[in-house]
């Protein structure tokens, strides 16, 4: 959709197995804004709605209405997430499940044909009957919906995968939106990386792939971030009880795990006290993160949402981090913004053009 390749990361060497990465643990510290500081809150929902096309998943056009249907209810009691990003939404019925949100803006990506340079080490398809080689039949299944003007898109699909999971052109994006109480733009990734099981890989293949795909999304970070902006990182990332997935190049993230940031005493998230079973970002597949800009970012409050026992809409459930943005007229006024754009709703997402 809107391509733009990555830098290629250096090499790397993959593990035979998936044991625990040798990395400590990251600690976090929670300030208060300054005296004189804006604040505002922004709230973000990351969703796998699990819209496989049939025979992968029965009944999920209906599913993903009503998932549309929820965000709208919540729409209508004033609580709606500023921000859904969504994974595996390949079926055509996303449309319905946007029309029934009432989200304005729209983007996807990237498409079943797009391709990303990439000159790491990457993982080569081998397997025929596990659906490695075969080419894409599908796109990433990756959408941002948002309240906020979308200013720009930058996508990346991975070159590295396993199994199942090369059927699908799995990768990255990033939306740049424009709330209007913000002094800058606000970088938002959304993300879908190699599952473990539900590949069909053997772990001597999927987690090597894992750890390409994850080389490959810090290099696209890197280069498609704004360091001015604010950055919120989220998706399926199939780390769960996974540390050796999990910790992987850990020290090469611009961004702090939502989850491990909350786990420490004092945080402020509304979490309570330190959860003493263990790292709580090992018992999901689906992560947030976040990183400062001209704004700094501070979760205040995470929950999971559309959990309803049987009656589950997806097979996950959805994420949802509230965040509390915090600037001064200092901060703002050493920034420099990019040119601006304008952009055109239509039905089914939005273009974007520069204006002179």
């Amino acid at each position: 959709m809107y391509l733009d390749t990555t830098a290629p990361p250096s090499a790397y060497t993959a593990p035979a197995a998936e044991v625990r990465a040798d990395a400590p643990s990251i600690r976090v510290t929670r300030q208060s804004p300054e005296p004189s500081a804006e604040t505002a809150e922004l709230s973000v929902l990351t969703y796998n709605v699990r819209g496989l096309p049939w025979p992968l998943a029965f009944d999920r056009a209906k599913a993903l209405r009503n998932i549309g249907r929820e965000l709208a209810a919540m729409r209508d009691e004033g609580r709606q997430p500023d921000v859904v990003l969504i994974q595996e939404g390949f079926r055509g019925e996303i449309a319905t499940l946007v029309r029934e949100s009432g989200y304005r803006y729209w983007a996807r990506g990237p498409g079943r044909d797009e391709r990303t340079a990439f000159h790491g080490e990457v993982v080569q398809p081998r397997d025929p009957l596990k659906g490695e080689g075969l080419g894409k039949v599908f796109g990433a299944g990756l959408h941002v919906l948002s309240d906020m003007p979308i200013l720009e898109v930058r996508t990346a699909a991975f070159n590295n995968c396993a199994g199942f999971d090369c059927l699908a052109n799995k990768g990255a994006m990033l939306v740049r939106l424009q709330p209007e109480w913000s002094p800058t733009p606000i970088d938002v990734v959304n993300t879908h990386m190699n599952a473990r099981k539900a590949s069909g890989a053997p772990r001597t293949r999927s987690l090597p792939a894992h750890h390409g795909q994850t080389a490959e999304l810090n290099a696209f970070l890197s280069i498609h971030r704004d360091a001015d902006h604010p950055l919120i990182v989220g998706g399926d990332f199939n780390v769960r009880n996974s540390a050796a997935r999990y910790e992987h190049l850990m020290r090469g993230r611009p961004y702090t795990v939502v989850s491990e940031f909350c786990n420490q005493p004092g945080s402020g998230c509304g979490a309570g006290a330190p959860d003493a079973r263990g790292a709580p970002w090992l018992r999901t597949q689906d992560l947030q993160g976040f990183g400062d800009g001209v704004a700094r970012v501070q979760p205040v409050k995470s929950e999971f949402v559309f959990d309803r026992g049987a009656q589950r809409l997806s097979d996950h459930d959805g994420y949802l981090v509230r965040y509390q943005l915090s600037w001064t007229a200092q901060t703002v006024a050493a920034y420099r913004p990019d040119p601006s754009v304008e952009v055109k709703p239509h039905k089914l997402g939005f273009r974007v053009s520069w204006i002179p």
